[in-house]
């Protein structure tokens, strides 16, 4: 099972190469793994900086922390281009967005990392204390046997201030013949009419559809031992 932390900040568009040079860079120089970082994802959307941090297991069993050895360095490196998203941020853990609903395939033996698994990061806005009501509706829909048809194999939603992350992961057969992604069926205008009071585009004027939402990866690392 793979623990995960996510962070949301600002970015400044189109600096994804760079951002991504850097931890390239104290990726390989250093040892994440040593402390528990089994593999990270960077991912945009419009001025969004979306980072997925891998863990062995939850730091706060394990104790294990910290983040990257050369994390001052790396925050240096990166704050022209990366800056806080909360209005009231005082410290860096004030940027690491909240847990509030995870669901994983009761039939789905096999773990997150392991080959054969897609994992997709939607973002959106949501109504400040609406968590609890969107955490609802997507369980009611992951108790029956829609997940499985789809091929999704775990969902994780996290919010911070208003803004609202989807992990959605599913197996890589599941996305190669497009299973579930017309969004006009049905049962996805049933999910989406429940979900619109809570749920909204983060950026409306660029809105077209779903496929808006679906964040950008630029860089991913993952430990080889």
């Amino acid at each position: 099972m793979v623990f995960r932390n996510v962070i949301v900040c600002h970015m400044v568009p189109g600096s994804e190469g760079i951002v991504g040079d850097v931890f390239g860079y104290y990726d390989k120089t250093t040892r994440p793994q040593d402390l528990g970082v089994i593999g990270r994802r960077l991912l945009s959307l419009d001025d969004l900086y979306i980072h997925v941090i891998e863990r062995r297991a939850d730091p706060r069993v394990s104790g294990q922390t910290r983040g990257l050895p050369a994390f001052q360095k790396i925050a240096e490196a990166i704050a022209p281009y990366v800056t806080p998203y909360p209005r009231n941020w005082q410290n860096p853990s004030d940027s690491v967005a909240k847990e509030f609903y995870s669901w994983v395939s009761a039939a789905d033996s096999a773990p997150p990392e392991s080959a054969g698994r897609n994992l997709t990061v939607i973002i959106s806005r949501i109504k400040p204390g609406a968590e609890p009501d969107v955490a609802r509706i997507f369980g009611e829909s992951d108790a029956g046997s829609l997940p499985v048809q789809l091929g999704v194999t775990g969902r994780w939603l996290y919010s911070i201030d208003d803004v609202y992350v989807h992990l959605l992961e599913r197996t890589d057969a599941a996305v190669a013949d497009a299973t579930g992604q017309d969004h006009d069926q049905p049962v996805f205008a049933k999910i989406m009419a429940e979900l619109s009071p809570f749920i909204s585009p983060y950026n409306p004027e660029t809105w077209r559809g779903p496929q808006d939402a679906v964040a950008n990866e630029y860089y991913r690392w993952q430990a080889d031992d």
